[in-house]
């Protein structure tokens, strides 16, 4: 395992780094990195050792194909995603090579298809959306009355984040105020929650009702009776320019990155960040704390890949939170440096990691 090819994509901006310096250190020591300042890769992963940098531009085909030639598996963590779609994935594929996206979700899904040859293609495989429909899956089982997700807080926003949240809009990615009931999404079913005080959080918070599809995926499988999902932000600031971003010409929204960008500036101006998930049902709950959802990011994204070269996911074409193994994911997190907490309470037992 250790003497197959990785070659990751903007495997030195925020999500990818973290990724790559996990790879390196679960014992992967054929790690190329791409993207379109390799000096700047040099300089940010000068400490290990037999890391090969090279330029890739993803708008170049050929340089995209000169990239993943030879790989064993390609790692996509470059942004936005709803840009790049299925581009890096179909080079992987000419390349003979298993793929794995620390984004994309179901509109890159659609683009590739459904077959990946006999390799594995995973999307998804980071924290929103990944780990927000993994962490699920330790608590609710099968026909579970009610689960409700909350996830956010106060963090820095990256530029590829503020375009990949400013174009997740409309039914591929989920709907404002739904929730899930009855085998169903009913719309316009919540509203917004001012200043509330949600279990594992800091401070009051707001709490937006957003129903992404992967919680719908995550409800119909496990056949949940009610499922609840809230976005947490520290203040208004982010959710105002969201709106103001939304009510434009779609032509415009771009422009909106920086308004969000400083959204979050301002919202780290009085307190350190803190970014949270929490999944709750009547008996159970889980809740996991970090600092940077960015570079824990990163590290889903490297568990995937290692369990890709494995073999613990098969050929095919999946989203992460479906095919990772729930329990062994979570212990690899709790012994992971940028995981600040992660406590589990169930019926039947009561767990807990700080």
């Amino acid at each position: 395992m250790a003497d197959q090819l990785i070659a990751a994509l903007g495997g030195y901006g925020e999500v990818g780094a973290t990724a790559v310096r996990r790879l390196a250190e679960s014992g992967h020591v054929r790690i190329r990195v791409g993207g379109r300042n390799p000096e700047r890769g040099r300089t940010q992963l000068s400490d290990l050792h037999d890391i090969d940098t090279s330029y890739v531009d993803i708008d170049d085909r050929e340089s995209l194909n000169r990239f993943c030639a030879g790989a064993d598996l390609v790692l996509n963590c470059a942004g936005p995603s709803y840009r790049i779609l299925d581009t890096v994935a179909r080079a992987a594929l000419r390349a003979g090579a298993h793929y794995v996206d620390v984004a994309g979700d179901v509109p890159a899904r659609r683009a590739l298809g459904s077959t990946f040859g006999d390799r594995a293609a995973v999307f998804s495989a980071g924290l929103m959306p990944g780990l927000t429909g993994l962490l699920p899956r330790l608590i609710a089982g099968p026909g579970e009355d009610r689960l409700e997700i909350n996830v956010g807080g106060a963090v820095r926003m990256t530029p590829a984040s503020a375009a990949d949240i400013l174009l997740a809009q409309g039914p591929d990615f989920g709907e404002s105020l739904a929730q899930w009931r009855g085998g169903t999404v009913v719309s316009r079913a919540l509203s917004p929650r001012r200043g509330i005080r949600l279990p594992g959080f800091p401070e009051p918070v707001d709490a937006m009702p957003f129903l992404p599809t992967e919680s719908v995926r995550l409800a119909a499988e496990l056949r949940v009776e009610e499922l609840r999902f809230y976005t947490a932000y520290a203040s208004e600031a982010i959710p105002t320019a969201l709106a103001m971003a939304w009510a434009d010409d779609p032509e415009h929204r771009d422009e909106y990155a920086g308004m969000l960008i400083q959204a979050a500036v301002s919202d780290l101006r009085e307190r350190d960040p803190y970014y949270v998930l929490t999944a709750s049902t009547g008996s159970s709950s889980a809740t996991l704390r970090t600092g940077d959802p960015y570079q824990l990011s990163g590290v889903v994204a490297a568990l995937t890949a290692d369990a890709v070269l494995q073999k613990k996911i098969g050929p095919g074409v999946h989203f992460a939170d479906g095919v990772l193994d729930p329990a062994g994911t979570i212990e690899a997190l709790r012994h992971d440096p940028l995981v600040h907490s992660l406590t589990i309470h169930t019926a039947t037992s009561r767990r807990s990691s700080s």
